[in-house]
């Protein structure tokens, strides 16, 4: 029995790895070594699948003595087993201050960031973690408890980047009884066993409740991952086909957007990488067959309601234009350039010396070329300016008067006439995008 244990399990996790492609033969990999039963067992089986194996622990300084002890085993482990050992020690509590973000998120952040750094460092094929079925569950009911899509419904992947997960193909008991029938150790970390943690809520109670109904479910939660992980492929084939027909060149065309079998669906898959929530996503549907000039703004692109396109742009700060100037005197046979990032001016009627800025509302001109004066938050709607391009818009003024729309039109009052004894000259630098 302690053989026929034993090898089932290598034997899984041997025919996982090959079926996934998670690791090739003669790979070196980095253990993600905690000392607690998982990632203890990971370590032994990829030993006896015969992988090079380098192991790291990560002390956050957490649990005062217990990760102390974790370290303590995790170092005798290592040299018994006469695995290379590389640890670090974070002040776990100080980063998660100082980023605003919990003490969880803040422990994984560092230890994935050391995790990949150290694999590129000692050449490593892949970073393995100890994820196994139960764990995949687990995950599973919290993105339920949560809210999620489909994708969070998929439980874990076996592969994501650098980082595989050998153990997706066992269960925590297996786990157990195979380091048994090894005779091998491992430590308890006693926060686990709280349920002050919803993961841990979900595992301690929720689970038994769900097991004390049927007695099977966590073969049928993993059944209906698989379900929804072949339904995700026939979903995501469906977004990239309406993507097509609704995406061009200005961006995404409402009428055709409107026109799909699920057009929330559809803006919320487009728009949720860029940082977009569904009550965001909810906001810009309310807004597709109301009036132009609605702004959403993601983690660093913003969405313009246009009259027929949602627009994407990146959002930066808006930078001012670089303008040379140039002064010179008004001859007969001077050519006054027409392209519009110059401005010729009339250098007398300029008193007071100019700046620029951003335009802002109730700002006027009168266009060149025209006698009535025109607000130029209206002048930039008829040159079709969206509400972004608006913002990044700059003038220059002739103390509180705006003598040229920047890379638009002058004021025509500022014009060079018949009267003109000098001309000025201001050009753009460079486009500056922003």
């Amino acid at each position: 029995m302690y053989f026929c244990r034993q090898n089932m399990l290598k034997r899984k996790v041997r025919q996982f790895i090959e079926r996934k492609s998670l690791l090739q033969k003669g790979d070196k990999v980095l253990v993600a070594l905690s000392g607690g039963a998982d990632s203890v067992a990971l370590l032994r089986v990829l030993l006896q699948l015969g992988y090079a194996c380098e192991a790291a622990h990560c002390n956050f300084h957490l649990r005062g003595a217990e990760s102390n002890r974790d370290e303590a085993f995790v170092t005798a482990l290592c040299q018994q087993l006469n695995v290379p050992l590389h640890v670090k020690r974070f002040q776990t509590k100080a980063y998660a201050r100082k980023n605003g973000i919990s003490i969880e998120m803040a422990a994984r952040d560092l230890r994935y960031d050391w995790f990949a750094t150290s694999a590129k460092k000692l050449d490593c094929a892949a970073i393995a973690v100890a994820h196994h079925q139960d764990d995949s569950i687990e995950t599973f009911l919290l993105n339920l408890i949560r809210g999620t899509g489909l994708k969070g419904l998929q439980g874990m992947h076996p592969i994501n980047g650098a980082i595989v997960r050998p153990l997706l193909c066992v269960n925590r008991q297996e786990i157990l009884d195979y380091l048994q029938h090894l005779g091998q150790a491992y430590v308890t970390d006693s926060t686990n066993l709280q349920t002050d943690f919803t993961r841990n809520k979900i595992r301690l109670e929720l689970l038994p409740l769900l097991e004390s109904i049927n007695p099977a479910i966590k073969q049928r939660l993993l059944l209906t991952m698989d379900h929804l992980k072949e339904a995700l492929l026939i979903y995501n084939s469906g977004i990239n086909e309406g993507l097509m027909r609704v995406l061009d060149k200005k961006g995404i065309n409402i009428e055709k957007l409107l026109a799909e079998p699920s057009p929330q669906s559809l803006l919320y898959e487009y728009l949720s990488p860029s940082g977009f929530n569904e009550t965001q996503i909810n906001d810009i549907m309310q807004t597709l067959q109301g009036q132009s000039g609605k702004v959403f703004t993601g983690k660093d692109v913003c969405v313009v309601k246009d009259r027929t396109h949602l627009i994407m742009e990146e959002i930066k700060e808006p930078t001012p234009p670089e303008l040379e100037q140039e002064e010179l005197p008004y001859t007969p046979d001077f050519v006054i350039p027409k392209d519009k990032d110059t401005a010729c001016l009339d250098a007398d009627k300029l008193k007071g010396g100019v700046q620029v800025r951003l335009f802002q509302p109730g700002d006027w001109f009168i266009p060149f070329g025209m006698k009535g004066k025109k607000l130029v938050s209206d002048f930039l709607t008829d040159q079709k300016k969206s509400v972004s391009e608006k913002a990044r818009q700059y003038v220059l003024c002739c103390e509180s008067e705006v003598a040229w729309v920047i890379g638009e039109r002058i004021d025509n009052r500022f014009r060079v006439d018949n009267h003109t004894k000098r001309v000025i000259l201001f050009r753009k630098k460079s486009e500056t995008l922003c």
